[in-house]
């Protein structure tokens, strides 16, 4: 089955990129609404997971928090700060080979993994 790309699409890709923040869906659906009220909740979440799926956005699931999107597909880690719920870019090299490293004893064959920090960013700190 083949897909088209609607204004809709272009809509949730457009404030992922413009959001810059690791949003929430309800993030994006507001920044949405503010010039496209017609746009429904339902088709913003259904774009995030097609763009998800197609590579275009990175869905972060976090424990315990809404999923998040980033605009940055490219392989890196996370902190999610524990007072304010923000999440931020962790500037460190990616280990590659990580999975390779695991040798899990229960039979997982493990297909990919995210890594989320916890702390406390430097606002909350002060």
């Amino acid at each position: 089955m083949t897909t088209r790309n609607t204004i809709q699409f272009a809509l949730v890709f457009d404030a992922v990129n413009l959001l810059q923040n690791h949003a929430t869906a309800d993030q994006i659906y507001e920044e949405i609404i503010k010039t496209h009220p017609h746009v429904s909740k339902c088709t913003v979440y259904r774009n995030l997971n097609r763009l998800s799926e197609m590579g275009k956005i990175h869905k972060l699931s976090i424990p315990g928090s809404p999923d998040r999107f980033d605009h940055m597909c490219h392989k890196h880690y996370h902190i999610k700060c524990k007072m304010c719920g923000c999440i931020f870019d962790v500037d460190m090299e990616y280990i590659a080979d990580l999975q390779k490293q695991i040798r899990d004893t229960h039979g997982f064959e493990i297909t990919g993994h995210d890594i989320v920090f916890q702390g406390l960013c430097p606002s909350c700190r002060k």
